[in-house]
């Protein structure tokens, strides 16, 4: 019996989140896919890992776009009508913004974010709300725009706001309400999950962010980020997908412009009419077309001329007392120097020392994610790329550590005990262990910068001009919804929908 069918509609390359999304919603529409995943695990970075039997969570900090189970948001309901279960735990609060003069927890709905802010910040209550009923506007219209594409008078007439805005960015929007320095720092925090400073932040994807989270709160799965990945690849293979794993593509076959299918690492050719890859289009281009010569001009332009964003640093503690009993009592706290966002981004260029950092407690969303008598607690920062890819391999672990401990100390002193005193369990996870697990570009698990030259809306204008080669479709971080789980699932969805699109243009949908 055959590995491998002869033919596939739609081949997946990687099993994250992303491309799960791909093959669920294209095996509802009956196509044959194949998913092929370089590990033996689904999840790429929604994944966990086990010290000493003790399962810890490698990535996720909240999910956007989930929504309560009587009012889901576009991410929640997906799940939802896949029919992949996931059992949803609401994150406590919006976070804790540690601040210079400021130590506030905010918590989500409009009203009551807006009612913490005034209260830390006289005064300031009905500006606030101005600036969230803008963001929730914004949201709406670029909610209904994503699946009802308009032309730019049908766009001015209902989605106005949305239009005015899109060409500002959010330093622009937001000094419009003259608000006190320290209500736009309590504004501000959530910068760092889209990886820009304000200044070249378009406001789009500011007021996006905004209304998500502070809107409708976040959620994190009961059974850690694993959860989704694991259950949807289930239902995939319900649906009839074919997962493969330990497979890495080592090509993607094109001929005279169109895809024909692709080649793994032990040699395998397996043919089809569609390839979605998770892989950034950098190394695509660059590597995995063949032969190279079907690669255009204009594709290495693309990637040449657009700026990676930001990858990760993290220190993921167990430690030996409960959060109560330690004093934790925030979920997700932000800390920083200053929260000039443009100065603080600058600073994530480098090595460190890193001065913004996110610090979160799953315990305080999930009482069962670690063994009783024990806590969770992850230090993160963000770095930019351009300093990891400088680290030499003699200099890595003393980097590493470096950096590790400069977090360690910091947030140390911030609680009032010594972390190291009460650690069971740590991981250090930087870029080059991104960077080598998931494949992902030098380790870049934002995908390309917003800003204001090139964002959302920019992109969605020529999504159709970046089509370099037939049949190849992109899903992750780096396409038009950008970073997050939440977006990688609607990055999957977008790029499932455009190859059922070419599909029905060209007549070979009828039926399915």
């Amino acid at each position: 019996m055959k590995f491998y069918k002869d033919h596939y509609d739609v081949i997946v390359i990687g099993g994250a989140l992303a491309g799960l999304s791909s093959a669920l919603m294209l095996a509802e529409k009956g196509l044959s896919v194949l998913v092929l995943e370089r590990h033996n695990l689904p999840g790429g970075i929604a994944t966990s890992f086990v010290r000493n039997g003790i399962e810890i969570e490698a990535a996720l900090h909240e999910m956007m776009s989930i929504g309560s189970k009587d009012h889901r948001l576009k991410v929640g309901k997906f799940f939802d009508d896949m029919g992949v279960d996931i059992d949803w735990l609401k994150v406590p609060e919006a976070y804790h913004a540690s601040l210079p003069g400021l130590e506030v927890t905010l918590h989500p709905g409009f009203e009551t974010f807006a009612r913490e802010v005034d209260q830390a910040v006289p005064g300031t209550y009905e500006k606030v709300m101005d600036v969230l009923k803008l963001c929730h506007t914004v949201f709406d219209s670029v909610n209904e725009l994503s699946i009802h594409p308009m032309s730019k008078p049908q766009m001015l007439l209902k989605h106005e706001a949305f239009v005015k805005t899109a060409g500002y960015s959010t330093k622009e929007v937001l000094e419009t309400f003259h608000l006190p320095q320290q209500a736009l720092d309590l504004l501000s925090p959530y910068w760092i999950y889209v990886g820009s400073g304000f200044s070249e932040l378009p406001f789009t994807i500011y007021a996006v962010l905004m209304a998500d989270y502070v809107g409708y709160g976040s959620y994190i799965p009961h059974k850690f980020s694993h959860e989704m990945s694991l259950k949807m690849a289930e239902r995939a293979e319900d649906m009839g997908v074919q997962i493969e794993y330990r497979q890495h593509v080592d090509k993607i076959l094109v001929k005279n412009g169109r895809v024909t299918g692709v080649r793994t690492a032990r040699g395998d050719e397996i043919h089809s009419d569609y390839v979605i890859s998770s892989s950034y289009p950098n190394n695509v281009y660059t590597h995995m077309i063949e032969p190279l010569s079907e690669v255009p001009e204009k594709a290495i332009q693309m990637v040449n001329g657009r700026r990676l964003s930001l990858t990760a640093f993290s220190v993921i503690m167990i430690l030996d007392q409960t959060a109560e009993e330690l004093g934790i009592r925030d979920y997700s706290v932000f800390r920083g120097e200053t929260m000039d966002t443009d100065q603080c981004f600058e600073e994530l260029k480098g090595l460190g020392p890193y001065r913004y950092i996110t610090c979160i407690c799953h315990n305080l969303a999930n009482p069962d994610a670690t063994p009783a008598g024990t806590c969770s607690y992850s230090i993160t920062t963000l770095p930019r790329v351009d300093g990891w890819k400088t680290v030499k391999a003699e200099d890595y672990d003393r980097v590493k550590h470096e950096a590790a401990k400069q977090l360690i100390d910091d947030m140390s002193s911030y609680l009032g005990f010594n972390l190291l005193d009460h650690i069971l369990e740590i991981v250090i996870e930087t870029p080059m262990t991104v960077a080598r697990y998931t494949d992902a570009w030098n380790g870049c698990i934002y995908g390309y910068a917003h800003t204001m030259e090139d964002h959302i809306v920019a992109r969605l204008q020529t999504a159709e001009e970046e089509k370099f080669i037939e049949g190849l479709e992109f899903a992750g971080a780096h396409q038009i919804s950008g970073d997050g789980m939440g977006p990688a699932v609607t990055n999957g969805r977008k790029a499932a929908k455009n190859v059922l699109d070419a599909m029905i243009a060209q007549g070979r949908a009828q039926g399915r």
